[in-house]
């Protein structure tokens, strides 16, 4: 879209031939060797992409937010030997070869035609390295039956068809910007819109624009946050979507509600890029939409699902346990970490590490990470909830919780929270709210407002840098010691921009909590 170059099918293929002819002539045909790039989305990202998959090579998109020593090891785990990267992107220490994007149709001008062989369907043909919302981040193997899978699932999920026009905005260095938001609706002979990335202004005014007719869309829920917030929107820039697809984080169920009500057919569904595009809503059924908001819907029709408890014995109806996973989307596994693969794998099912619960009518809900939940007082309390209550106040535009150590309760919940601009809600505000929706142990026990919630570039919540940002301020993280949470103590993250006025007379960031029966709200 940026640069207003477009392909036929029949050009596509040129290119893509061409391209291919290009790699093979550097390593030989079927050579499994690791062709990285480095780069915003661009019709040239996606040649690449699909080159490399006709020349037997395996495509490596790294994440071009990261800094130069993660991708260095992201590099070296690997073992690339190309990289194709925007002339504003590198990897200073890669020793392979390099060819700036720029440069690329002349590279490949001087490619003759050569053999070019696949690799089997059934092995590597991308390697994903997942953002991560903590520890070291994994190379995710997929294979070309993953990825066709994958792209039918979210086509027969969402009425992808050769008359569809898809808008993609997600990089496509994550699954759901290269297959779900490109893969799956060229799979379809449909229309692909290649965007750089995201902006909420631009993003409305395309999806809006009766000459590009976007008939589909897909983003995490904070995007179609933003679109909502953005000046000057109304709900009839989206209702020419046929589907408003959202993933990657829980969708409040108020935002789900709050589109469906506007016209827009918003459903929120899960995958992930081991198991590509997993579950989604019935996208032809308002009511449903509505009545079922906050699930991620049905398993699409390669999917199997359970759900377990620790000992991998299913659950009943409406019980929480780990989500289970089944079927040909699903990945062989990690890229050089067997161990890690076989501990993921249980008789053939991916153990997701979602905790999640399934209803009498069999509709699924994402209750949250396994690892994100905490005990506060012998009661498990899963963050997701606590966030989808506190996005019901119009004021918020973001929201993240944390558990932090308590010296009765064991753990309580941390707020941060962003306001949208020219808003403002008082802390003690945002825990009656919590209070009237949810069990007392649920309440967060206090409230930070902040500019900013850490995000991964496919829009989850850094929580480890929250809990560092907690620790910071004195605040201690079970199993890490120190005092408890009841403990007041100021917190030095930055003040919103509603509080700034009060920050020249305190010279400090201003925390509300309450008292341990979840009550009796004290300030500082």
């Amino acid at each position: 879209l940026e640069t207003g170059r477009r392909w036929s099918y029949a050009q596509l293929d040129r290119d893509v031939a061409r391209t291919a002819c290009w790699l093979s002539g550097l390593f030989g045909p079927a050579s499994g060797v690791r062709v990285a790039t480095l780069g915003r989305n661009s019709g040239t990202q996606l040649i690449l992409h699909l080159a490399a998959v006709r020349a037997g090579a395996i495509h490596v998109p790294f994440n071009w937010r990261l800094a130069g020593a993660e991708l260095a090891v992201l590099a070296a785990d690997a073992r690339t030997q190309l990289l194709v990267h925007d002339p504003e992107f590198d990897i200073k220490s890669f020793d392979g070869r390099r060819v700036r994007t720029p440069d690329l149709d002349a590279a490949v001008a001087t490619a003759g035609v050569v053999p070019v062989r696949r690799r089997p369907a059934n092995e590597t043909s991308t390697l994903l390295y997942t953002s991560g919302t903590s520890g070291r981040p994994k190379g995710v193997m997929v294979t070309e039956d993953n990825a066709f899978w994958g792209c039918t699932n979210f086509n027969l999920g969402n009425g992808v068809t050769r008359h569809s026009t898809v808008l993609c905005d997600m990089p496509m260095f994550h699954t759901a910007g290269l297959f779900a938001a490109v893969r799956a609706v060229l799979l379809a002979g449909g229309t692909s819109l290649i965007s750089r990335g995201f902006n909420a202004g631009l993003t409305l005014a395309r999806i809006a624009d009766p000459e590009l007719r976007v008939t589909h869309y897909f983003s995490v829920p904070q995007m179609a946050q933003m679109l909502w917030q953005q000046e000057g929107f109304q709900p009839r820039m989206l209702q020419g979507l046929q589907v408003y697809a959202t993933g990657g984080a829980p969708n409040p169920r108020a935002q789900i509600e709050r589109f469906v009500d506007a016209g827009i057919p918003m459903s929120d569904g899960f995958g992930m890029s081991e198991t590509g595009s997993s579950f989604g809503m019935p996208v032809h059924d308002p009511r449903v939409l509505r009545d079922k908001a906050g699930s991620c819907g049905l398993p699409y029709i390669s999917m199997q699902a359970r759900i377990v408890d620790e000992d991998g014995r299913d659950v009943p109806a409406g019980a929480v346990g780990e989500l289970w996973l089944r079927g040909p989307s699903i990945t062989p596994g990690y890229w050089n970490q067997p161990a890690l693969t076989a501990a993921t794998f249980s008789d053939g099912w991916f153990k997701t590490g979602d905790a999640a619960r399934c209803d009498a009518d069999g509709y699924y809900f994402i209750v949250d990470r396994r690892k994100d939940m905490f005990i506060s007082g012998g009661e498990n309390v899963y963050p997701a909830e606590v966030e989808a209550v506190l996005y019901e106040l119009d004021a918020v535009a973001e929201a993240a919780v944390i558990g932090v150590s308590d010296d009765r309760w064991g753990e309580v919940g941390r707020a941060y929270i962003v306001l949208r601009p020219g808003r403002s809600v008082e802390a003690q505000t945002v825990l009656a709210h919590c209070g009237g929706r949810l069990a007392k142990y649920k309440v967060p026990a206090s409230v930070v407002f902040t500019d900013g919630i850490p995000r991964t570039a496919s829009g989850k919540v850094k929580k480890t840098e929250l809990r560092d940002r907690a620790v910071a301020a004195g605040v201690a993280i079970e199993g890490q010691g120190g005092q408890g949470s009841r403990q007041q103590v100021l917190d030095p993250v930055v003040q919103h921009r509603q509080h700034q006025r009060r920050a020249a007379q305190h010279h400090a960031a201003r925390e509300v909590g309450v008292g341990d029966a979840g009550e009796d709200i004290e300030a500082l």
